[in-house]
């Protein structure tokens, strides 16, 4: 891998590891998420379909339940994989916002089947987040 420290090494490898177990029955496309909180633990999830369309869930949201069922609110990073040798798998609209909710810092690394990995921030995926006015994430209800 290119680009990568030994965290996010792993990080990775966990992510590859938990895509191997996605329900996929109708696209075929198998997607593995793992974040890394800021405690050091990793918390991992993949995609899981349902014939009704709309009710499939995301890696990267399965990834995110695992965590805060387990106690972890605070993240560092997130590594996407998915399989292919197409298009990377970015995260979708949904997942950058459910994950927004948990900050808009933390790195994001996509990596397809070759050792190239992209990187950014949750902040360069989702600019502009929804914020709940009155909410805790409201930048102007200040600290209460």
């Amino acid at each position: 891998m290119t680009d990568v420290n030994q965290q996010e090494g792993e990080l990775i490898e966990a992510a590859r590891a938990v895509r191997s177990q996605a329900y996929k029955p109708y696209s075929g496309f198998a997607v593995g998420a793992a974040l890394r909180g800021k405690d050091g633990s990793i918390h991992v999830g993949c995609n899981v379909e349902n014939a009704s369309f709309g009710l499939t869930l995301c890696a990267e949201r399965n990834a995110l339940v695992a965590a805060v069922a387990s106690g972890v609110r605070e993240f560092e990073t997130v590594a996407i994989v998915a399989s292919g040798a197409g298009p990377l798998a970015w995260p979708c609209g949904a997942c950058r916002q459910v994950l927004a909710e948990f900050g808009m810092d933390w790195t994001v690394l996509i990596v397809g089947e070759g050792n190239g990995v992209l990187r950014g921030t949750l902040r360069e995926l989702l600019p502009h987040n929804f914020v709940l006015p009155g909410g805790p994430h409201d930048p102007s209800a200040g600290d209460a």
